[in-house]
């Protein structure tokens, strides 16, 4: 008996310490370090943004310490937000990536085994050049609705816009290859054609040349509209309070392998829901809130934009 009781005494001794330090692990959250009014991480300025306040409210729901990985998303043609976000995760980076797009395209498994890391807080050269083993995409449920909505330039100010046939006569600007772009592009078998400027994602200034007069109406996603307009809050250019039907909800996107903390995470975006924390957060960082809405993941977005 003193045996057995002293094997006991062994084995909690040895279970206990690594239990409490599970639980005490930090909940670590990859964030985009230059997208505001979500997440905004910049030298010499506190972190800020909507994310941000979420993240801290769910890890102080799971009593856990936030810690908050900052990553470089590039604005450019060959960028893949999936890519990116898998790798992050499967290099064990972080365990969640914060204000993930959700739709069928974004979730299903990579076609590719292996990705390189977007450039990352800590990142040295060799990260920088090695290829990281994907896995397998869990998303959380949605927390926020993020549409496409049409901002006028000051020649256009007033217009009234219900459908993106309200645009035609209007010279439009759009970003190639965005989502945007498709929209505008194959709009009633592409009566809007002629009226579009194309301009490369990360090179010209969209908003800037909108806010020149260069252009009349651009259509992008809010969130971006919302943190230009912060950014000069004595601009020219105007929301239409348009928003294009087709949108996606945004939540926590995880690895397959986990799904124990993804259940976790929802308990508690339901709980904060509920509290009207969310709606909150959204206010305070200078975020258009819109709950998420039906459906939850986003089907075959380019099937829709070509049939309507």
């Amino acid at each position: 008996m003193r045996g057995r009781l002293a094997a006991l005494s062994v084995a909690a001794m040895l279970i206990g310490p690594a239990t409490t330090a599970g639980a005490a692990d930090p909940l670590s959250v990859c964030l985009d370090e230059d997208r505001p009014p979500f997440s905004a991480h910049h030298r010499g300025k506190p972190d800020s943004g909507f994310d941000v306040m979420l993240a801290q409210a769910i890890a102080d729901r799971l009593g856990r310490q936030l810690r908050i990985q900052w990553f470089e998303s590039k604005l450019d043609e060959d960028s893949s937000p999936q890519l990116e976000a898998n790798a992050l995760l499967s290099d064990g980076r972080c365990s969640l990536v914060g204000g993930y797009a959700l739709t069928t395209d974004s979730l299903v498994a990579p076609g590719v085994k292996t990705a390189r890391l977007p450039d990352f807080a800590g990142a040295t050269r060799d990260d920088r050049r090695r290829r990281v083993a994907l896995g397998v995409l869990a998303p959380s449920q949605p927390y926020v609705y993020s549409p496409m909505t049409v901002v006028l330039g000051p020649k256009a100010r007033g217009r009234k816009i219900g459908d993106i046939g309200d645009l035609t006569g209007l010279r439009l600007a759009i970003e190639s290859g965005s989502l945007g772009d498709a929209i505008l592009m194959s709009f009633d078998k592409g009566r809007l054609i002629d009226g579009i400027t194309h301009v490369v994602p990360g090179r010209d200034d969209l908003l800037g040349a909108l806010e020149r007069g260069d252009h009349d109406a651009t259509l992008i996603d809010l969130g971006r509209f919302d943190a230009y307009r912060a950014a000069h809050p004595e601009t020219a250019i105007t929301a239409s309070h348009y928003y294009y039907p087709i949108g996606a909800n945004r939540g926590y996107v995880g690895l397959a392998s986990e799904p124990a903390l993804i259940d976790a995470v929802n308990k508690a975006l339901t709980k904060l829901a509920a509290d009207g924390k969310i709606a909150a957060f959204g206010q305070q960082a200078g975020l258009t809130y819109l709950p998420p809405r039906e459906p939850a993941i986003l089907g075959d977005v380019w099937r829709q934009i070509i049939q309507r």
